[in-house]
């Protein structure tokens, strides 16, 4: 699965400003800078939103699972470029970890590892980092927390991390010592060795004598740097048994990307390693897993890295006490035509064995199981008589129906598919009944392994809800219709008729790959048009339902993907810039297509939302206006727009001839740019210093013009914002704790409800916000006034584990007076302590505890609320506060 490279790798970084809006949840936070010099001060407002996904569940490739060995129940899952999350068992659901990670520091949201403490399972570790080429601009990262993921902090490497390079479904390169957790090991790609820390994380420096740096790359041809780079050191696997409580393990066995020395180990704690003899040659070692009851380490081997390639593999069993090597593979070698990677023993009976053949495309992945240390194997479907299989599982994906693609295929591929790229194989270590694996595209799992053993046939099902992974290209929020459509790379994307629910269905008739762009007829919403990226056949598709159904067009002589698409306001016409081909216009439904003239090829293409006659286009510098359908353009003499082409603007609905365009980089004009007359000219809006995206929705009540959102940067800070005037003021309404790296991509509001925003995000789904705010603008904020009148107090433990929990808390003004800022008091009945509060300054004496607002958001008209949130610890018992007050005011509660 591709996935999307934010435009913004190609500019100079610059330091983001991080606004106290919250606890930053990746220690560290940079100092406020001044405004640039030509900048007038800004006043920023901001808002309490309420933050959740539309529901797509998966949709990425998940190369990581990682159930914590000690303590029941305790998992996490890395993708590639979505970041991290833990598993709540009580919903059976996954919650992210890394949404606080900011724009500066998007790469930060490709996870390469994870490590979870098995002496304090509080304690849990991600190694961070996207590419290790130029695309990605920093450094990578090992990111520690003592709370289970709710708040992290950060150590920077000298190097960079490849959560989305080939290999990244070996592993874990991340590794804790279990008997001395202060001690971690992590293996670094790119020929920088195996790294070490003493403290828990904090530090690290290189182990210095390791012998390998790892030799394997994918393609040295590959001038782009990303299949050319060193894969490295892949996995760290520790013998436990060779170690007590407080002491360092001794025995220590290291993966390297290098196919004749795959496999090293230590003896003694890391002080001196060798190349572990009698090993075999000619694959590289995904996985190495140690039972060390039995005394066996288990290693997966592919002729490549993944995990999209491998043509052969062997499984092997290395025994550490006598360091005898044996081919335990299910197959011979010659009918092998996949590598094998997903590994894992069954912990409560160790000599239960399962593999992958995760590239085993077709007909389907394989599953192989060993009850006997490998000695057999049993796979989890067979051929009865080809084409005909016979599977030991049935599988119910009701919960995530588009898993099907609305395929049909012949025998013997089937759908929905058991998977493919499965390089993440996890049977919980407390429960043999429970196994997940992860996907391209989604985790699946069972709750009844056992039945494979017994002949009779397991279920497996999609267990992947609340892990969001999509990239998302294009939104548009329809007046009439389903509330939400969306251009995703990999799954094409979806129509959203009730957010909370996952939709039937992605896109099909045809099934693009990748949609790179949407768009509606304005006064004809069920008109809707998509253009993508498909191997064969047409790259262009329209729905007269309003993206219910599908029907494909025709393409221009010369197309290779999908580019950008306009429909005309009354969906008579529509504008398409392809890949591979210059700019056209077709009347009807694009069955016959003719090149626009004045409008050089690749320009980015939109409609005017009034006039029907009306397309803009924007290439390099040049904005250019087509009156008469598309057939010819002109360049427009505006001056001082964005050189480059990182930029997306949009015309406004309900007003022929207003756009707003966003865009630059830093090294250049770098903002948000208004017009009135069609392009003609555009007016540089003073306060906003970058602006990436442009989005419209509902105006806010009392007010005519319809409301403003931008992923920017305004006043010295990056976030998500909203203005109700024209762009006079603007609401951040995000916080440092929703950031969610990369939001570039695009924006918009929702036409009918005021405040609701959909965000664009690289890797974390569609993310969709609703307001708290009755609409309007606050005045300044002056803390010092003690609020006065009713009040009232919604508190909700979100998450709890042993030991910690987090809660969320909403406080709404219920008398008549607003208030210009406010404190509020209450007392733990068992004695809990607050670690960490955002949104909220805390003080706590004994059992009290304070939390005051920040200076953002001070100010709570009446009838309205404020949220803020905070992780604790308690021991025995967690009961809820009974009683709140602001000042002298008791609080109702709820």
């Amino acid at each position: 699965m591709r996935r999307t490279v934010p435009r913004t790798v190609r500019r100079t970084r610059v330091l983001t400003v991080v606004l106290a809006l919250a606890a930053g949840l990746l220690a560290g936070t940079p100092p406020a800078l001044a405004a640039e010099p030509d900048t007038p001060p800004v006043s920023i407002a901001a808002d309490t939103y309420t933050w959740k996904n539309a529901r797509i569940d998966g949709g990425g490739f998940v190369p990581g699972i990682v159930f914590n060995r000690t303590e029941k129940n305790l998992a996490y899952a890395r993708t590639d470029i979505g970041g991290a999350y833990r598993w709540v068992e009580s919903s059976k659901s996954w919650t992210p970890l890394l949404d606080s990670v900011g724009w500066n520091d998007w790469g930060h949201t490709g996870v390469v590892s994870l490590a979870s403490d098995p002496v304090d399972p509080d304690r849990v570790y991600a190694a961070v980092g996207t590419y290790t080429n130029s695309w990605d601009p920093g450094n990578g990262a090992v990111l520690r927390s003592a709370d289970r993921g709710a708040s992290w902090r950060k150590a920077d490497l000298p190097f960079k991390l490849g959560g989305n390079m080939p290999g990244r479904g070996m592993g874990e390169r991340l590794a804790i010592d279990p008997n001395r957790n202060s001690v971690l090991y992590l293996g670094a790609p790119s020929g920088k060795g195996l790294w070490r820390s003493t403290d828990s994380g904090a530090s690290w420096s290189q182990v210095t004598n390791f012998p390998n740096v790892g030799t394997y790359v994918q393609d040295p041809s590959d001038s782009s740097g990303y299949a050319s780079d060193n894969q490295g050191i892949v996995w760290v696997t520790f013998d436990e048994s060779t170690g007590s409580a407080g002491s360092a393990t001794r025995t220590i066995y290291v993966g390297v990307a290098d196919k004749d020395n795959a496999v090293y180990r230590s003896t003694d704690a890391g002080a001196t390693w060798s190349r572990l003899a009698g090993q075999p040659t000619g694959y590289l070692a995904h996985k190495g897993v140690l039972d060390a009851e039995n005394g066996y380490l288990y290693l997966a081997y592919s002729d490549k890295g993944g995990p999209y390639d491998g043509g052969k593999g062997r499984l092997w069993r290395y025994a550490t006490a006598t360091g005898a090597w044996t081919d335990i593979s299910p197959v011979a070698e010659a009918d092998t035509y996949y590598g094998f990677s997903g590994l894992t023993v069954d912990r409560q009976n160790p000599g239960t064995v399962m593999a992958t053949a995760y590239s085993s495309w077709w007909p389907d992945t394989q599953i192989f199981r060993s009850t006997d240390s490998g000695a057999t194997w049993t796979k989890a479907w067979d051929y009865t008589s080809y084409p005909n299989r016979a599977n030991r599982y049935t599988m119910d994906v009701s919960s995530s129906p588009w898993l099907t693609w609305n395929a049909n295929p012949a025998p013997p591929e089937q759908t929905p598919k058991l998977g493919w790229m499965t390089e993440a194989l996890e049977i919980d270590p407390f429960d043999s009944d429970r196994m997940m694996y992860g996907t391209g595209a989604t985790i699946y799992g069972t709750e009844n392994l056992g039945n494979w053993d017994e002949g009779t046939q397991f279920t497996i099902k999609p267990m992947v809800r609340g892990l969001e992974e999509t990239a998302v290209n294009d939104l548009a929020s329809p007046p009439s219709g389903a509330p939400l459509l969306s251009a995703l790379g990999d799954i094409g994307g979806f129509r959203h008729t009730d957010l909370t629910q996952v939709p039937p269905m992605m896109y099909t008739q045809p099934n693009f790959t990748t949609t790179t762009s949407l768009d509606f007829a304005e006064s004809n919403p069920n008109t809707v048009v998509r253009v993508g990226n498909l191997d064969s056949g047409p790259h262009i598709a329209f729905s007269t339902d309003n993206g219910a159904n599908w029907f494909g067009g025709t393409d221009p002589s010369g197309v290779s993907g999908g580019g950008t698409v306009a429909a005309a306001a009354d969906g008579s016409r529509f504008v398409w810039s392809p890949e591979g081909a210059g700019v056209h216009y077709a009347t009807g439904f694009g069955t016959s297509w003719s090149a626009s003239s004045g409008i050089p090829a690749g320009a980015t293409v939109e409609s005017d939302r009034v006039d029907p006659k009306v397309f803009y286009g924007f290439k390099s510098g040049k904005f250019y206006v087509s009156t008469d359908g598309g057939v010819s353009f002109t360049a427009s003499a505006a001056t001082g727009l964005p050189s480059g082409d990182s930029v997306r603007f949009k015309a406004l609905p309900g007003a022929k001839g207003e756009v707003w365009l966003a865009g630059g980089a830093s090294d250049g004009a770098y903002g948000l740019w208004h017009s009135t007359d069609s392009g003609a000219s555009f007016g540089k809006l003073s306060n906003v210093e970058q602006a990436d995206t442009i989005g419209f929705g509902k105006a806010a009540p009392g007010a005519s013009y319809q409301t403003l959102y931008t992923s920017a940067k305004i006043g010295g800070v990056r976030g998500i914002f909203r203005s109700p005037d024209e762009g006079e003021s603007w609401t951040r309404i995000n916080d440092d704790a929703h950031q969610w790296g990369w939001t570039g991509a695009a924006i918009t509001g929702d036409p009918r409800v005021y405040g609701r925003v959909y965000i664009a995000t690289n890797g974390r789904g569609v993310i969709y916000g609703d307001t708290s705010d009755s609409g309007g603008t606050d005045p300044d904020p002056d803390p010092d006034p003690e609020p006065t009148g009713a009040c009232a107090v919604t508190y909700k433990v979100t998450n709890q584990w042993q030991g910690g929990f987090q809660a969320d808390v909403q406080l709404s003004n219920t008398g008549t007076s607003a208030w210009s800022g406010w404190a509020l008091t209450w007392s733990f009945p068992n004695g809990q302590t607050v670690s960490q509060m955002w949104n909220a300054e805390h003080t706590q004496s004994g059992s009290s505890v304070t939390a005051k607002n920040v200076g953002w958001n001070a100010n709570v008209a009446a009838g309205s609320s404020v949220s803020f949130g905070f992780t604790g610890s308690w021991s025995g018992t967690n009961g809820e506060p009974t009683a709140f007050k602001v000042g002298d005011a008791s609080c109702s509660v709820s």
